[in-house]
């Protein structure tokens, strides 16, 4: 099958001599876990302040509210609850939002302990339904490791024909998928076949850049091992953003995800290798998600590596098993160079998304130049990827032209950053797509809030009207001739009765008087 080729891109530095063989993790002391740790509403809590929580134990899950399965969140070890209390987010250190701090118990291991079943295993799966393997999948945690964290149940609830696995890590640093598929390739073949049989899939391809050599090596000899003719193994174009999921797509298929629309619109669904380990890990072993690799790189740590890390890990903790900060750390950064979001300190939590601590030195970062004024040079537009005119969302997005903005495209920006680095006038063009975005959100959800207020409303006026239209029935019916003659026969009978009983008293007095005066 020949490949194809997506619009923009740039071949970019790998940056990935540190990746070498998964290291332990750290233990910490204090695990902080966000409620928020994928994408859609917050979880709610399962603990309260003051409880023994062991490991594996679910310690939140979704509400449902919306019909989605969500993705739960459980303890790396066994620790007690000791608080409860807003933090900030790694994604966004500028909202914070509720975090369960967990204090360690002695003798407890968060990396050994993360590795034990906490659910009974389920061996049979291929003989189960699809239904009982996506509850299996939210109950567990998973979620999409690429960096999107979709709660995976959700994802895969919509059967597809062609499962794509992605191992296309292209962006610079970022060796944890390397890591993964060069040590434990089988348990991402094992996975993609279980991924399959949930979706209904007929066809697996798995995707890896043509420079892990390393890599790809190990996924051909896991593939022959195994011996399913579905899976057919693809090496890719190392160009950012090769591993994004509508250009993986359409350089694997040719197809185009239409705008505005979703892969399954195309009968497509991609899942990042490391969410297809950790569902083997789920279904099979009964593991729920509470370790993932982390790369730990940049010339600002002493001993970059790939470590696997319990989840709720202090980045302070991460960074110290890599050895600690060299004197040429410039910068803390969560994810890689690209779409990695700057931290103001290091005491963030490791979350599902988090796949990368970059420490780069000013080398690294680049010469920093102050923002021009656009020159419409139109750099931005032959790199962009989503193939998207850069420079007129900049235009709508600070004219704060909404409409405008949604239907030039810009959510089907991926914030891949490209446009930022070619841009002569230095305009952090994808913060201010990612900043639109948010206000588009923010838009419809006031907008839905508004609705339901209506709709609300509505439902009040008609039960008013209703009553109102049953009150004025009754009283015409009371008005009406048949009903008036009624009560007038009433009137006249309880009359009539009344006389009756009055001359039936007068007669008894009446008799009475004439006794007496007989007796006397």
């Amino acid at each position: 099958m020949a490949l194809h080729a997506f619009h923009g891109g740039l071949r970019l530095p790998g940056h990935k001599t540190h990746a070498g063989a998964i290291r332990p993790g750290p233990v910490a002391d204090t695990l902080w876990l966000p409620l928020q740790q994928h994408a859609g509403a917050a979880n709610r809590p399962l603990v309260s302040v003051g409880e023994r929580v062991n490991a594996g134990q679910a310690v939140a899950a979704p509400d449902n509210d919306d019909g989605r399965l969500g993705a739960w969140l459980h303890a790396p070890c066994d620790a007690e609850v000791v608080a409860i209390e807003d933090r900030e987010l790694p994604s966004n250190p500028a909202i914070r939002a509720p975090t369960l701090v967990l204090r360690r118990m002695a003798g407890s291991d968060a990396g050994a302990d993360a590795g034990a079943a906490s659910m009974p295993p389920i061996a049979d799966w291929c003989e189960q339904p699809s239904a009982v393997l996506l509850q299996r999948l939210a109950e567990a945690g998973v979620a999409g490791l690429g960096g999107a964290v979709f709660p995976s149940a959700d994802k895969l609830s919509v059967r597809r024909q062609t499962l794509i696995v992605n191992g296309a890590e292209c962006e610079p640093y970022i060796a944890c998928d390397d890591a993964l598929l060069r040590e434990r390739s089988d348990r991402v073949i094992h996975g993609a076949l279980l991924l399959a049989h949930i979706a209904g899939a007929e066809h697996i391809l798995l995707a890896i850049e043509d420079r892990m050599q390393d890599a790809l090596a190990a996924a051909a000899t896991a593939i022959a091992n195994h011996g399913d003719e579905r899976i057919e193994l693809r090496a890719v174009p190392t160009i950012y953003p090769e591993g994004g999921e509508r250009q993986l797509i359409q350089t694997l298929t040719g197809k185009q995800v239409p705008r505005g629309g979703l892969p399954r619109d195309i009968g497509v669904i991609v899942q990042n290798v490391g969410t297809a380990a950790a569902a083997w890990a789920a279904v099979v072993e009964g593991r729920p998600l509470t370790t993932r690799l982390v790369s730990v790189a940049g010339d600002g740590v002493r001993a970059a590596g790939t470590f696997e890390v319990a989840i709720g890990t202090p980045v302070s903790e991460v960074v110290a098993a890599a050895g600690g900060y060299s004197d040429r750390a410039a910068r803390l950064i969560i994810g890689g160079p690209m779409m990695g979001v700057a931290l103001p300190h290091d005491e963030f939590p490791i979350t599902k998304a988090a796949n990368c601590v970059l420490v780069p030195s000013e080398a690294e970062l680049g010469e920093r130049r102050p923002e021009m004024p656009c020159i419409r040079c139109g750099e931005c537009a032959r790199v962009c990827p989503a193939s998207l005119l850069p420079q007129q969302l900049l235009a709508f997005a600070r004219g704060e032209q909404w409409e405008r903005l949604q239907q030039h495209g810009v959510t089907d920006c991926i914030e891949c950053g490209c446009c930022d680095l070619v841009c002569p006038s230095s305009i952090p063009l994808a913060e201010h797509f990612r900043w639109g975005k948010a206000m588009l959100r923010q838009r419809q959800r006031d907008a839905s809030k508004a609705e339901g207020a209506k709709e609300r409303h509505d439902a009040r006026q008609l039960r008013i009207e209703q009553e109102q239209a049953e009150r004025a029935a009754r009283r015409q019916k009371a008005a009406a001739p048949d009903a008036v003659a009624a009560a007038l026969a009433r009137a006249k009978a309880k009359a009539t009765a009344a006389k009756t009983v009055e001359s039936e008293t007068s007669d008894s007095e009446s008799t009475h008087t004439d006794s007496r005066e007989d007796g006397a």
